[in-house]
């Protein structure tokens, strides 16, 4: 009798795990891929883009920028990328409250489309403030997609394959860095007339998003304790798990919906009163502020300048730039399997900074050992923190604390993020002061990730 069954309920079981995955999928184009896109795609076009407000300065007031005034535009619009993933952050939990997770990420792209129109006519504008704007604006849609897609991912996969599903995050991440790296060589739209159409590809994973997210279905979980519809729960669990075995999913579901009823959702402030919840936001706090103060994620930003102060010749830049990523994505995909030990070699790699390079010609292999302490710093960091961190929330926390964990947690990574990316670029000025011809390491200090070990050591288990 069961060789009998077997054939009938294979396809149905694959139709519902192409289901998940293809949901996986269209949030993650439009989500994380984002994130990931957008924080290296303006290292490309960093001369172009400079040259760029210098010129139009000149031709509104007669004169040239100063240079640290030049660097001081750059830092800004790199940095305004993070001040909009702040506001986004901020947007998330009420956006997630009232639309759902579903519609809020569809609803997201708005940012992406008028960033893209923004970036696609500034150099005929004339105007180096729309790219700025654009910036802010594709910085909110990172917020919003940062924390929004892990929350619908992780409700809307089955119990044992939540951990690994909302850790696909991360993998979207990575690839988003990847792809950035690449449409920006030269050979493509790297050069010094396509940079306003590198800018708008952005526009292309919003379009799949719009185009694919809508033909799939709401976090269950959502429907159920937040809306109170068992129908529309359940319709979205059979497309989700098939027809099988979903009455002990949805018993699950109806217990942790009694446990909510007649509580609000919790405001983020309100995490940090709860005794209860104490232990948690303390872990959440640590991990979120460590991982962006170590200035993994602003080197994507700034890579050809980091390569270029380490010595790589000019025309291999673009290519040792795809390998930071490359090497990230590699590591984001085997996360599941090494997060613990990527703590500890994260700890240990910032604490041995690349060395200075006093004479290139004299010490050759100096270059090279900065370049495989660069790689093996950013390898450490996808084994680990890159993954993990960003799953925390919805690991730790109920339906209510939700989204106010998710809040805390962006809030606290993005203004790390603009205060490592506005500072970078001097750091690195002043380090080429400090240690002539030297490479600036990329972890400024060990303390960083002292908190992750230390936050990792009292990292709650999840129930």
């Amino acid at each position: 009798m069961e060789d009998e069954l077997e054939p009938s309920l294979r396809p149905r079981t694959q139709i519902q795990g192409r289901i998940l995955l293809l949901t996986i999928c269209a949030a993650g184009i439009g989500g994380t891929f984002q994130f990931g896109y957008n924080l290296s795609i303006i290292n490309a076009p960093t001369l172009h883009i400079q040259e760029f407000t210098n010129e139009t300065w000149q031709a509104r007031t007669g004169e040239p920028l100063p240079d640290h005034l030049v660097l001081l535009m750059w830092s800004l619009i790199v940095s305004l990328y993070p001040l909009g993933g702040l506001f986004g952050a901020l947007l998330a939990g009420p956006l997630a409250m009232t639309l759902g997770r579903k519609k809020s990420l569809l609803v997201n792209n708005i940012f992406v489309v008028s960033a893209a129109i923004l970036f696609g006519f500034s150099r005929k504008a004339g105007s180096f403030e729309m790219i700025m704007l654009g910036r802010l604006l594709v910085g909110v849609n990172a917020g919003v997609s940062m924390n929004i897609q892990p929350m619908y991912l992780g409700e809307s996969a089955p119990k044992e394959l939540r951990g690994a599903v909302a850790m696909s995050s991360a993998i979207f991440t990575a690839l988003g860095i990847v792809m950035g790296q690449v449409v920006g060589l030269r050979e493509l739209l790297g050069g010094p007339q396509a940079w306003p159409l590198l800018l708008a590809s952005c526009l292309v994973p919003g379009a799949l998003q719009l185009a694919s997210l809508p033909l799939l279905p709401e976090s269950p979980r959502y429907l159920l304790i937040d809306c109170g519809d068992t129908e529309a729960c359940l319709a979205a669990l059979r497309r989700l798990r098939g027809s099988g075995d979903l009455a002990g999913e949805l018993e699950e579901l109806e217990e942790e919906r009694a446990a909510c009823q007649g509580c609000r959702a919790r405001r983020p402030w309100e995490l940090f009163q709860h005794r209860a919840l104490r232990r948690q936001v303390t872990s959440l706090v640590v991990l979120g502020s460590a991982m962006e103060l170590c200035g993994n994620d602003s080197v994507y930003a700034y890579a050809s300048s980091v390569f270029r102060k380490a010595g790589v010749p000019e025309a291999k830049i673009q290519y040792a730039i795809i390998g930071t990523g490359s090497c990230e994505l590699l590591t984001a995909v085997v996360s599941v399997a090494g997060v613990d030990e990527g703590w500890g070699v994260q700890a240990g790699l910032t604490s041995t900074s690349p060395p200075p390079r006093p004479r290139q010609s004299s010490f050759p292999w100096t270059l090279y050992l900065a370049m495989a302490c660069i790689f093996a710093f950013i390898l450490s960091f996808g084994i680990g923190p890159a993954g993990v961190t960003g799953i925390l929330a919805t690991e730790l926390f109920d339906q209510m604390a939700r989204p106010a964990a998710c809040m805390v947690c962006g809030a606290l990574m993005w203004i790390m993020l603009i205060l490592v990316g506005l500072g970078f670029p001097f750091i690195m000025v002043l380090g080429s002061f400090l240690i002539a011809g030297g490479l600036v390491p990329l972890p400024l200090c060990p303390f960083p990730w002292c908190l992750c070990l230390w936050g990792h050591l009292h990292w709650p288990v999840p129930s």
